[in-house]
């Protein structure tokens, strides 16, 4: 977030080396300086709009892929940070029948709850986080899983998406990683690739253009302002940003530093 040498605020980034977004003044090229909506609070942008288009271009592009245009059930791992929570919504907002949101926050698992969404626990043993994600999850597979997590909790979600028996099986499961939060490998059974049709994929800046990240800012900001999607922020001014890095580590809600 910037403000223009004529006062406007504007979302914005890609700065001109060697100086980064916290820098006093700084060059970024015209076509990344996208003004902010008129009344919104700048630090529910600043809050919401990262953490939300993690999920929300995945979502919008999976739905366009899909035969009817309808996302039926979809799995967030990690459901219980920022962009977890928002993930949650935005699946909603796109038209999602189902979420189900398994994380290890208590507190969060209940916003998501508050959402619409099935919770889940992700526990240390990962045979008894497969067995309960297999029993949320019943007899429709997600036709998305938006993985924040991978590590451990993947290799549990994985376990869980298996199928055995020769019953024609139409699913049809997009698994997307997203985040590292639990560790940067997991396994993928072999099993599970030879008895479901499943695409694993990653997004991230580099699987996703610019031009369409930037494309979707300008909806997205629209849909905070609207009030359309819980942005919880936690202001701190740039005096106490020590205070700011270890609410930072909550996870939830999401801090912003603000100017003095």
């Amino acid at each position: 977030m910037a403000r223009t040498a004529e006062g406007a605020l504007v979302y914005t980034g890609f700065p001109q080396a060697p100086y980064g977004t916290l820098a006093e003044r700084m060059a970024v090229p015209a076509r990344i300086r996208i003004p902010l909506p008129t009344g919104v609070d700048p630090a529910r942008i600043a809050g919401g709009l990262n953490p939300g288009l993690s999920s929300w271009l995945v979502l919008r592009e999976r739905r366009a892929a899909l035969t009817d245009q309808k996302l039926g059930t979809v799995l967030v791992l990690g459901a219980t940070g920022a962009a977890g929570l928002l993930a949650v919504q935005n699946a909603f907002v796109l038209g999602a029948d189902r979420v189900i949101a398994a994380g290890r926050n208590p507190s969060a698992l209940d916003r998501a709850a508050g959402y619409g969404a099935s919770t889940v626990t992700l526990q240390d043993d990962r045979a008894a986080t497969a067995s309960a994600l297999a029993e949320v999850i019943g007899a429709e597979a997600p036709s998305l899983v938006l993985d924040y997590v991978w590590g451990a909790p993947a290799e549990a979600a994985l376990a869980a998406l298996g199928r055995q028996g020769l019953t024609e099986d139409d699913a049809d499961i997009a698994y997307i990683q997203i985040g590292t939060m639990a560790g940067g490998e997991a396994a993928v059974p072999a099993a599970l690739l030879r008895s479901r049709r499943i695409t694993i994929s990653g997004s991230g800046a580099g699987s996703t253009s610019v031009q369409s990240m930037v494309a979707a800012i300008p909806e997205y900001m629209r849909l905070i302002a609207d009030g359309r999607l819980d942005t919880a922020v936690q202001e701190f001014p740039l005096s106490k940003i020590e205070e700011a890095w270890a609410a930072a580590q909550l996870g939830s809600p999401r801090v912003v530093v603000v100017p003095d």
